[in-house]
């Protein structure tokens, strides 16, 4: 058939729907080459006519022809509505499993729907006479063949990017005018409802678009009209022509409205072009809370956490929890109808459905972090989704229509967040979410109110209450969230004093050293404890996992459980990437766990696998390993030096005092200093000395004076503030241990890789440095052994994808071989030829990677300006300084070459033997095997030791 004979014959058809739509779809596909249903699939099981499907919200449907994989396409007379052909398909569509197109055809027009999820929808609208044109009909055919080919380029998340940075800009504008920033926002996020509102038809003939389209060229006359919209959105009510229903929900609460300036319209007029109906809630509060909250300028343009990462808590916490719940409901009615009269069954039947649909109408989520709402949001739409399919199999299974469109709503949410920028933008992430789900399942939004009061989202702290007490938290079946991630060590600094301490006050049972989220673990236990909540599902830094963050995850897996939880992902945490944990949990014991997507019987509290007598969460803190290793001192202030400042100083005349400089002059080496090459910082530490005694060394106590004083007169913390002059930490400790010492081993507390130096004593380690106040080869190579790092790698934590390192976690557990541990002076087991061999070893791999990263031949050695420190090491010239620039124990490590490969494997084997396990290291010793073995020496050592 050619495009003039069907165009000719359609044109002047006036018969029914039912009388010639099957006539009119058999003549496109015979226009455009495509064999017909009949011809093509007989059967009907992949391409038909009259595909039967249950409709959402209750009853049996047909669509008028179904694809497989390509289209549902329903069918009404000429000149009929097409947007209830639209809707029809939206109710039957997750029947025909969902196919990536909706058609719906008048014979005299075709509109072609996109349907793929989390891309903006597209719509292409065919007239009879469009077929004439072979690009078209390409198309039509494309539906049948390859739909892909109709798939959006655009995402969702594209377009909330695209239009909160027109908003961003507008918000940012009338902030510099000097607006109240809460202010700005509150009347930046009615607007950019507003656009929401009339491109899903809740505001009539894209009311708000001609409001401000009519205030282009006269900015002044925009505030007067959109105040007057404002209060009909309110109440209610007429405006102009125009009837607007009631919106309010609190977001609508008096008329107020800032005043625009000319490129404010204009960015406005650009922006009402968007398809505001498709744009995406699982980010949207996120992306307008960095641009609507002064404080989080800086994170505008970085990336945020993707709905997929979310729904790895929402998953196991909410959806498939209730979906068991219904398939054991529906395994009862299906056993009533074996057992009963058809009467009696079924009305048993429409009791358990109906009982189940009331227990998801109350079903309630809380989260106490809930910050712009992603997690609420995501959690919504899984709840109606689940009611959507009860509804489905209870019209499947014969037990009557649901008449209600949905039970489930923003109600089922309950929040709380202390920053009021994103408290609002969580609300209105859940009503836009809700009325996107209602529309694309083809039923209305809600009605008087459009916007369901969403007081149940509190603005204020979630811990800890005003009075100093546990903040309480209301009952709920579910907890779900990520709250903030804070370093123990930060806290201060940032909450303040006062509060911190009143923090670990209020919760005396947790640790004193926990990061700021472990609260929320606690609160949520103690949450279960009194009964007020089933489930909950939380993100952690990865370091719950370890130290005394770990304690509070003790308590769950002792009187709980933990049923899911993932050890070391990515997450996106105010723009930046991080690594965490995921930890769902529950009162009570129960069946299998999963952990990193495994079955395991049970998951430990430091989230590994539990079982077989190997708890790594129960490794013990070792006597013998006590008081060797530490974090080098807390700076606190701009203490350190560059070079030419040290020399100048070190160079000076003595002090009032009668001393020189370099008695509080030190070299300074951090942690990017051993893996890489060491930058030539030096410190100022006055140690325990009061402020007279240190302002006796004039030069450098000017410079802390005048680089260091303001802040730390500022600091919350009061030992900080009243010895400002002093570094954060001393390192007393430190420096006593390695008093009588020629070298101190050294590791990065953060690396790609476990790399062990020496360092000269003169040099103090930062605080990012663990240092280990040992100076013999043995202990070097024991710590730079496979053992030793196998046993590292599994008790730490990391930063990203770098493995942290610590001296309680990583150093104090470990067991050394007997009679070799860090207690003995290194001259007593001096002649043990299990010491020897792996000194022998230990020094050869040194030495070594030494000669690679320091060749004689392209470096020079010079004594420093003044005795009593280590030698410097300088490029011989310009050209051995561009390739010392590659020389770094990092790059070494990635490239592992041979000759490091063949000196660790005689380093391994020497450390085996101390162990008594060579020839299980000859047979290939497993990472697992070892592991097993250091865990059972742990609690061997732990036992024998004396009570502390």
């Amino acid at each position: 058939m050619t495009p003039g004979q069907f165009i000719t014959k359609w044109r002047h058809v006036e018969l029914k729907e039912r009388t010639a739509s099957q006539s009119h779809f058999n003549d496109l596909c015979r226009l455009l080459g495509v064999d017909d249903p009949i011809t093509a699939d007989p059967k009907g099981e992949w391409f038909t006519f009259e595909k039967g499907a249950s409709i959402t919200g209750g009853g049996e449907g047909w669509a008028d022809v179904w694809r497989h994989e390509c289209f549902a396409w329903e069918y009404k007379g000429k000149r009929k509505d097409l947007d209830a052909a639209y809707n029809q398909l939206l109710k039957y569509k997750d029947s025909l499993q969902n196919p990536p197109l909706l058609i719906v055809s008048d014979m005299d027009r075709i509109l072609v729907r996109t349907n793929w999820t989390n891309t903006v929808q597209e719509i292409h609208a065919i007239r009879l006479d469009d077929l004439n044109d072979a690009h078209t009909r390409d198309l039509l055919r494309n539906c049948f063949v390859n739909p892909d080919a109709l798939r959006p380029q655009k995402t969702r998340a594209m377009l909330t990017q695209e239009a909160a940075d027109k908003f961003i800009a507008i918000a940012q504008r009338l902030r510099q005018r000097g607006h109240d920033p809460q202010a700005v926002a509150h009347f930046v996020i009615r607007l950019v409802f507003c656009m929401f509102a009339e491109d899903v038809g809740l505001l009539p003939d894209h009311m708000f678009t001609r409001v401000v389209k009519s205030a282009h060229g006269k900015p002044a006359t925009f505030a007067k009209k959109v105040a007057a919209l404002f209060a009909a959105m309110r109440t209610g009510g007429d405006y102009g022509a125009d009837t607007v229903e009631w919106f309010n929900g609190g977001l609508f609460d008096s008329d107020d409205v800032l005043p625009l300036e000319w490129n404010d319209v204009e960015d406005l007029i650009r922006t009402s072009a968007l398809d505001w109906s498709d744009i995406d809630p699982s980010i949207f509060g996120t992306l307008f809370e960095r641009g609507l909250d002064p404080d989080k300028r800086s994170q505008l343009g970085a990336h945020y956490t993707d709905r997929d990462k979310i729904m790895m808590i929402v998953n196991p916490v909410v959806v498939e929890p209730l979906r068991a719940e219904w398939a054991g409901v529906k395994s009862r009615i299906e056993g009533l109808f074996g057992t009963m009269s058809t009467a009696t069954a079924r009305a048993g039947a429409i009791a358990l459905k109906d009982t189940f649909r009331e227990r998801l109408r109350a079903f309630r989520i809380l989260d106490p972090a809930c910050g712009s709402g992603n997690f609420l949001y995501l959690a919504l739409n899984a709840l109606k989704n689940i009611e959507k399919q009860v509804n489905l199999d209870a019209e499947a299974m014969g037990i009557g229509k649901v008449t209600d469109a949905s039970l489930t709503g923003p109600e089922n949410l309950l929040g709380i967040e202390l920053n009021p920028y994103a408290a609002e933008l969580a609300r209105v992430s859940v009503w836009i979410g809700d009325i996107q789900w209602s529309r694309r399942n083809g039923f209305e939004p809600a009605r008087n109110p459009i916007l369901r009061k969403l007081d149940t989202i509190e603005c204020r702290d979630a811990i800890l209450a005003p009075d100093g007490t546990r903040a309480g938290w209301p009952k709920a079946d579910v907890v779900v969230g990520n709250p903030p991630f804070l370093g123990n060590k930060k806290m201060i600094r940032e909450l303040g004093e006062d509060y911190t301490v009143a923090l670990r006050k209020a919760y005396a049972d947790v640790p004193g050293g926990v990061d700021l989220v472990a609260y929320w673990f606690a609160r949520a236990w103690g949450q279960m404890q009194a009964g007020a909540l089933a489930r909950a599902g939380l993100v952690a830094t990865n370091s719950i996992r370890g130290g005394a963050n770990r304690e509070v995850l003790k308590p769950i897996v002792q009187g709980g459980r933990i049923f899911e939880a993932w050890g070391d992902e990515n997450w996106t945490v105010d723009g930046a990437a991080v690594r965490v944990s995921l930890v769902c949990f529950k009162k009570g014991k129960g069946s299998a766990a999963l952990l990193d997507g495994s079955e395991v019987s049970q998951v430990s509290s430091d989230l590994t696998r539990a079982g077989d007598g190997v708890e790594f969460a129960n490794a013990s803190l070792l006597p013998d390993n006590k008081g060797v290793s530490f974090q080098g001192p807390v700076l606190v202030g701009d203490f350190d030096v560059d070079y030419t400042i040290a020399v100048t100083w070190l160079l000076a005349p003595s002090n009032p005092n009668g001393k020189k400089n370099n008695e509080v002059l030190r070299p300074l080496r951090n942690g990017k200093d051993l893996t890489t090459r060491p930058r030539e910082s030096w410190v100022i530490n006055f140690g325990d000395m009061s402020e007279g005694e240190a302002a006796l060394f004039e030069l450098p106590f000017k410079h802390v004076v005048l680089h260091v004083q303001s802040r730390r007169l500022r600091a919350n913390d009061v030992q900080r503030r009243t010895n400002w002059w002093r570094l954060g930490r001393s390192g007393a400790a430190f420096f006593a241990a390695i008093g009588d010492k020629s070298r101190f081993i050294a590791t990065s507390q953060v690396a790609k890789h476990r790399m062990f130096v020496w360092l000269d004593p003169a040099i103090q380690p930062h605080q990012t440095v663990i240092a280990i106040a040992r100076d013999d080869d043995t202990t070097f190579g024991i710590l730079h052994s496979r053992f030793h790092e196998l046993w590292s790698l599994r008790m730490g934590t990391s930063l990203e994808d770098r493995p942290r390192y610590t001296p309680s976690t990583t150093f104090e557990t470990f067991p050394f071989p007997e009679g070799l541990t860090p207690n003995i002076p290194a001259a007593a087991y001096a002649n043990d030829p299990r010491a020897v061999a792996i000194a022998a070893a230990a020094a050869r791999l040194n030495d070594l990677r030494e000669n690679w990263l320091n060749p004689p031949d392209l470096v020079k050695r010079e004594p420093e300006v003044v005795p009593g420190y280590p030698d410097r090491i300088l490029p011989v010239n310009e050209a051995a300084a561009k390739v010392l620039k590659t020389r770094t124990l990092t790059n070494l490590y990635n490239l592992r070459p041979t000759w490091l490969d063949h000196a660790h494997a005689a380093l391994d084997r020497a450390v085996a033997d101390a162990y008594g396990w060579g020839a299980e290291w000859d047979a290939g010793m497993s990472g697992d095997d070892i592991l097993a073995r250091l865990f059972r020496l742990n609690q061997q050592r732990a036992a024998k030791a004396p009570p502390p």
